[in-house]
């Protein structure tokens, strides 16, 4: 990334954070709406990706479906940043009031069970909203990864919004990452890792929603590592302010097989555990990237290890 462009990024960014979270929320609410519907009419790339990665999901949908669809889903998509940039100025009691998950009892027996932890969520809602009330409301610490950003002061920025929630943050890159998760892990300790789009050249190749696509083998490998516990959970919004979540019943480690044939069948369970959630509440899929193979060019980007530039158009770190 260029140094100027570095730095309007990193502006962009900064603005949010510090003027948005000042804003009375209707006000909030209002300027997200009208920022997405702006965008939503320019037709940019990621609005243009988000309506082809919908017509993944609903493949029978009509164009003007679709159209509807990547409307209702970029009002969801700035509704999460709006959120983002105004949570650390919540109050404790906005913060629990803020998330209403469902079976919410996977979680808190596996905590209690002193096994260890893993929540993988794909980008549906907002899993920054989800992992403040976790650590207020369960007061309950995790550690989660995050990818590495140019320039780096924005990623810094990202890591000390996440810390200031309650949140250890490790980077993605650097090779040291899995090694610390596991240890959390086997300390009896809570993870929750983003986990429908491959960031590496590792990923296992997956069936979803009738196509192939990679996903990361991180969670499935650490609760075959540790002996923890591996929960999918799916997150949406409905017209309230309170986002609804499901933490959904365990990925089992199965009892047979190489380490990486039950790698594949975990990973694929996670599939279809978000699949699940994407399909009831599409709108809430956050996904302007390319994600299925059939898309995806041969990669020609920075090798496993290095910084990418970012977050670009539509992206969340």
């Amino acid at each position: 990334m260029s140094g100027l462009k570095g730095h309007l990024t990193y502006g962009v960014y900064a603005a949010g954070w510090g003027a948005v979270k000042k804003l009375p929320e209707p006000v909030a609410v209002r300027l997200g709406r009208t920022i997405a519907d702006i965008a939503w009419k320019r037709r940019g790339k990621g609005v243009r990706r988000l309506e082809s990665n919908y017509a993944r999901v609903l493949p029978d949908a009509t164009p003007e479906r679709l159209a509807e669809l990547s409307r209702a889903g970029m009002r969801s998509y700035l509704r999460y940043w709006m959120e983002s940039f105004r949570l650390p100025a919540w109050s404790k009691e906005r913060i629990k009031g803020g998330f209403d998950p469902k079976d919410l009892h996977y979680l808190t027996e596996g905590l209690a069970s002193g096994k260890g932890v893993i929540l993988a969520l794909p980008h549906l809602g907002n899993w920054d909203l989800a992992g403040a009330w976790v650590t207020t409301n369960l007061e309950t610490p995790f550690t989660t990864v995050a990818e590495r950003l140019e320039p780096a002061k924005l990623y810094d920025r990202f890591v000390a919004y996440r810390e200031s929630l309650g949140m250890e943050v490790l980077p993605h890159s650097g090779g040291t990452a899995f090694g610390t998760l596991a240890r959390r892990l086997r300390d009896g300790g809570l993870v929750c890792l983003v986990a429908e789009r491959d960031l590496s050249a590792s990923g296992v190749e997956v069936k979803f929603f009738g196509e192939a696509t990679r996903m990361p083998a991180g969670p499935a490998l650490l609760a075959q590592q540790t002996g923890a516990l591996l929960l999918p959970v799916t997150l949406w919004y409905d017209e309230s302010p309170v986002m609804r979540g499901r933490v959904h019943p365990p990925v089992d480690v199965p009892e047979s097989g190489t380490r990486a044939e039950k790698t594949s069948v975990m990973t694929q369970a996670l599939a279809d555990a978000f699949a699940t959630g994407i399909a009831d509440h599409p709108e809430d899929w956050h996904m302007l990237q390319r994600l299925w193979l059939a898309d995806l060019e041969p990669r020609s980007g920075p090798a496993e290890g290095e910084s990418r530039s970012g977050p670009p158009d539509g992206e969340r770190p």
